[in-house]
């Protein structure tokens, strides 16, 4: 029986030299796989230059009647009509309501009268202090009788003049209890009803009239901001033209214009508060709406405005971008970020006017390394690239940076 013979030596290292040639093969093959044809990568790349930066300010704001008039009685009374429709328009002068005005035109009657009286005294006062100053002249009577008739003459001539602002008093009286506009406007519903009893001044209104075109907004910023805002202005050219978002998002196709800043910030929030005026033709805005005001306060003129896809975050959370420098390297910059303008940044360190931003290929580029610079979108495409726009911060991370 023959014995196992142990395997040859020779045979173990042709198998190990067999399997080392193998694995080089396949790394070979897969460093020519990862690299791409043609040397470095290729990157897409824009031309940092220079724009005018609109500087726009969205702050919130709250919508307000030009002119408010809430409509109390200033006499007593009760309420006999309602003499205007509920949400209409009114005019000045227009009657709202009408309140019983017997005691008022029996009054007026009854001053009416007085007058007539006192006019009739003061009539008869004159005669008498004409014939006595004849009579004086005449040495006829004393002159203490003629000057007791001109004291007479004079009381009838007080008493005349009381008697007429009495009436005329009346009179008011008598036109107050018909309760007419101060203002143009809408009026608001009726808080009461014929047959109700309303006293002078009271605290409730019967109604209320508003002029709803134009508008006022309340804006409110802070100082700091405004502080801010003054600072930017300098050199630049401002706007004091306003424009609306509603509510649902939608912009109010009409402009407005601020008309009104605060002269005092609020000690408690710090605040102040800026007006605007808006027209408001068809009545879409109503008084108590919170809008946004976007207020163009200036242009940044020659303002460095790159991509936000060409911006990314560190851990640490500081804005940087890759550029291409010399030698087609990329280079690592750290930039300082004013805010946001559209879907670019606004620059204002890290960045000149003639880098090269790179803006695509991003994954495929790495600092210190070549790379193949082309224009933006002439890029080809490669799987598993990330999509423009993945490596950009959110617009909210703009402030502060």
């Amino acid at each position: 029986m023959r014995k196992n013979l142990p395997f040859p030596s020779f045979a173990l290292g042709a198998v190990a030299a067999s399997l080392l040639l193998l694995a080089g093969c396949q790394k070979s093959d897969t460093d020519a796989a990862a690299k791409p044809k043609g040397g470095a990568p290729e990157v897409g790349v824009v031309s940092v230059g220079t724009a005018d930066a609109p500087l726009e300010l969205s702050l919130p704001g709250r919508l307000s009647a030009s002119q408010v008039a809430e409509i109390r009685p200033q006499v007593t009374g009760v309420v006999t009509k309602r003499l205007f429709t509920e949400g209409a328009t009114v005019r000045v002068g227009q009657p709202l309501y009408q309140l019983d005005d017997a005691s008022f035109e029996a009054e007026r009657a009854r001053t009416a009268a007085a007058l007539q009286k006192a006019e009739a005294q003061l009539a008869v006062a004159r005669s008498r202090a004409a014939r006595d100053a004849e009579l004086l002249k005449a040495d006829a009577i004393s002159r203490q009788s003629a000057d007791d008739s001109a004291a007479t003459l004079k009381q009838a001539e007080a008493d005349v003049a009381v008697a007429r602002a009495a009436l005329d008093a009346a009179k008011v009286q008598l036109s107050r209890a018909r309760i007419t506009a101060p203002i143009n406007g809408r009026a608001d519903i009726s808080a009461v009803t014929p047959g109700a009893l309303v006293t002078a001044n009271q605290t409730t209104a019967l109604t209320t009239v508003q002029q709803l075109d134009p508008m006022q907004v309340d804006i409110v910023q802070s100082s700091s901001e405004l502080l801010a805002l003054r600072r930017q202005l300098e050199g630049k050219s401002g706007s004091s033209q306003i424009r609306l978002v509603l509510e649902d998002g939608s912009t109010y196709p009409l402009p407005g214009q601020l008309t009104v800043s605060g002269v005092s910030v609020d000690r408690n929030t710090g605040a102040v508060t800026l007006r605007a005026s808006v027209p408001n033709p068809k009545g879409q805005l109503l008084p108590g709406m919170v809008v946004t005001a976007k207020l163009m306060a200036g242009v940044d003129r020659d303002a460095i405005l790159v991509p936000q896809q060409g911006v990314s975050r560190s851990p640490t959370g500081d804005a940087t971008a890759l550029v291409v420098g010399e030698g087609n390297k990329v280079e690592r910059r750290r930039l300082k970020l004013e805010r946001a303008v559209g879907n670019r940044w606004l620059v204002t360190e890290g960045l000149k006017v003639g880098d090269k931003l790179i803006v695509e290929g991003l994954q495929r580029a790495r600092p210190n390394q070549p790379v193949t610079p082309v224009p933006a979108g002439s890029a080809p495409k490669k799987k598993g690239d990330k999509p423009a726009g993945a490596a950009s911060a959110p617009a909210s991370q703009a402030k502060g940076s």
